[in-house]
């Protein structure tokens, strides 16, 4: 009953299929090779416009390298307060820019908005050369929070990005759960929505170590494949990637794992709701549900064989009062997620 990260899931059989076969004989190397240029097709292709593509080993590298390239060492990038960039990717962001500082914005829904963004904007000091100049919003689909942005609250996003200078990327780890939830198109949740660059991850999703930087605005992605090389993330073997990223992509095979995936929290949370002790904190909305629980509840759990985390107090919404024997609880949902799984936990919440 393994509910602790959909990182913690294993392959998909046809996208392991798919490595084993690319992995026989020889290919060209660093991305050369045409398993990696199918993919790079594939991307264009599922989002409607001309890109530039490079394929990194983590979503942590995904993330700060994008950043990297929109931000000077004296600028600011402007996050959610509980950002995995601010909160879980330790000093990377500062590393990969040579300086430049996250910058939090804390609201009420669990996402950026609009008024939050504005009214950040408004306060921030502008006294060249003395204060730090904001270059980047980043934004994350799915959030921490497992809330997802719709097109019409990232248009309103990065319109007002835009209109003050700086460009927009999105940490798209869960970005394919986001895509299933709203049943929209990729492209209506990113290049048409205003993003300039998307760290498209596959590795919480079926695949093995794949993440994407997808680079719409193709002029921001010059010199790119340096600060890859310079990074360690320029793998000889690209086929690796390439070979991930067309399997999963293939038939809509990313889409398939990822409503699976959802459709496992949702069921998850239909269970959880059902306990009088349980409270939901936020909506589920992807496959990531939170919970607030009293702590012998959890440790009960855990003695179960139940994997799953205790969470950050301050994510819980705002005016959410936590009892002192209650914890915040998160538990995460993968496309290998069994129907076994959920009933043995069914059982083991009932006991």
């Amino acid at each position: 009953m393994n509910f602790g990260s959909d990182n913690q899931s294993g392959v998909s059989p046809r996208i392991l299929d798919a490595l084993v076969r690319a992995c026989s004989g020889t290919a060209a190397p660093y991305g050369t090779d045409m398993y990696t240029r199918q993919a790079e097709q594939k991307i264009a292709e599922l989002f409607e416009h001309d890109v530039q593509v490079f394929f990194v080993a983590t979503g942590t590298a995904a993330n700060c390298l994008s950043l990297s390239a929109l931000a000077q060492p004296w600028n600011s990038i402007l996050c959610h307060a509980q950002a995995h960039l601010i909160s879980d990717e330790s000093t990377a962001l500062e590393f990969f820019t040579g300086g430049a500082r996250l910058l939090p914005i804390a609201t009420d829904s669990g996402k950026i908005t609009p008024a939050a963004l504005r009214d950040t904007l408004q306060r921030l000091p502008d006294a060249r050369p003395h204060s730090v100049r904001p270059s980047a919003l980043t934004l994350t689909q799915a959030t921490e929070n497992g809330l997802v942005y719709t097109p019409g609250e990232l248009q309103a996003l990065t319109s007002l990005a835009h209109e003050r200078g700086l460009h927009v990327h999105m940490d798209g780890a869960r970005f394919a759960n986001a895509v299933a939830y709203l049943g929209c198109t990729p492209a209506e949740l990113s290049v048409k929505a205003g993003i300039d660059v998307l760290s498209f991850g596959a590795s919480k999703d079926g695949a093995l170590v794949a993440e994407a930087v997808v680079f719409f605005n193709t002029s921001l992605a010059q010199d790119f494949d340096l600060r890859l090389k310079r990074a360690g993330q320029l793998v000889s073997k690209g086929r690796l990637f390439g070979a991930q990223f067309s399997a999963w992509l293939q038939d809509g095979h990313w889409l398939e794992l990822a409503r699976a995936a959802n459709d496992r929290a949702s069921a998850l949370a239909t269970l959880l709701q059902s306990h009088p002790a349980v409270r939901m904190a936020w909506p589920v909305q992807v496959n990531e549900v939170f919970v607030v629980m009293p702590k012998t509840l959890l440790a009960h759990l855990h003695a179960a064989g139940v994997l799953c985390y205790d969470w950050y107090p301050d994510s819980l919404p705002t005016g959410f009062v936590l009892g002192e024997d209650e914890l915040p609880v998160r538990f995460v949902t993968a496309w290998s997620t069994s129907s076994e799984e959920l009933d043995a936990f069914a059982a083991a919440l009932a006991g």
